[in-house]
């Protein structure tokens, strides 16, 4: 009769293969997917393994490459890395192709497919979980960077009437604007950029989404209060335990305010359908992750007494 140290044994031999994937970045020591990932295997019953990837700024190809030589079937890409991850990749998904950055690998063989679920993500968790239809919206995305870029196809694609794109470079806001401007007239959507100084006084929105660092940074993009419509909505792609500092701003003048955090969850969620065709239920993970976020807020109070 083997004894229970041999059961073991055979139990591990005999186990069904577990598939391997992860987020790779630098910095990553901070990365919330492992846990988000864990949830999403164990709710839908598929075996797979979850890590955290740290990759040298000078060798990101070499240990996606070393990742995928060990067996590993998929990564999430996150800073510096995701313009390094769409060179790589031999096919694209269309929302990879117009972000021109690749959050999300998969790996078949000598294939590399790359995608882009960010923006995806977003729309889910304004659409879905807060249950705000973009459809006809009046639309202010604040930012011109790699954030904002990765959004505005899925945003088009809701059919917002009008998206100005303000950024404190002009120059990089219009290059976003004749870069979508194709999508826009497809989707019957006004697509405007400009600087932060030309959002005039009769401008006024019903979304307004933060695509800055600028929460992070201890500031807010300067922007007038006058551009929150009636009962806006103000999204702020960054997310803490507390509310951040452009929510605070927004909510002084009666906006609805939503940090990134669902927006997190919802672009792992697409990635994870990406890979295993099986798209997890978001809510109660979502639920899970803002109550330990606050919970890590409590403790970090206490140690601060």
């Amino acid at each position: 009769m083997p004894s229970s140290f041999q059961e073991a044994i055979l139990a591990a031999v005999n186990a069904p293969p577990t598939d391997r994937y992860g987020v790779i970045g630098n910095p990553i020591s901070h990365s919330k997917s492992p846990t988000i990932h864990a949830a999403f295997a164990q709710q839908t019953g598929e075996l797979v393994r979850y890590d955290r990837i740290y990759a040298e700024l000078i060798a990101f190809e070499e240990t996606v490459l070393t990742f995928v030589r060990e067996g590993g079937k998929g990564l999430n890409v996150t800073v510096p890395f995701k313009l390094d991850a769409y060179s790589m990749c031999t096919s694209l998904s269309l929302r990879a192709e117009s972000a021109g950055a690749v959050n999300t690998l998969k790996f078949d063989g000598d294939e590399v497919f790359g995608d882009n679920t960010d923006g995806v993500g977003l729309m889910r968790d304004i659409t879905h979980n807060i249950g705000n239809d973009l459809a006809g919206e009046r639309v202010l995305l604040l930012g011109a960077g790699g954030a904002a870029r990765g959004v505005l196809l899925p945003l088009l694609e809701h059919k917002p009437s009008r998206v100005f794109i303000a950024n404190r470079t002009a120059d990089r806001a219009n290059m976003l604007v004749d870069r979508f401007e194709i999508s826009a007239k497809l989707h019957d959507a006004e697509l405007v950029g400009g600087g932060y100084d030309e959002l005039a006084v009769d401008d006024v929105f019903d979304v307004i989404i933060n695509a800055t660092a600028s929460s992070l940074q201890g500031g807010v993009p300067p922007i007038p209060g006058t551009v929150f419509g009636p009962n806006a909505l103000a999204y702020d792609m960054m997310y803490a335990a507390q509310p951040t500092l452009f929510m605070q701003f927004a909510k002084r003048y009666d906006a609805r305010t939503w940090d990134g955090l669902g927006m997190l969850v919802e672009q792992a969620a697409e990635s994870f359908f990406v890979w295993r065709g099986v798209r997890p239920d978001t809510a109660p993970v979502l639920l899970g992750m803002r109550e330990a976020l606050q919970g890590e807020a409590v403790v970090a109070a206490r140690a601060r007494r």
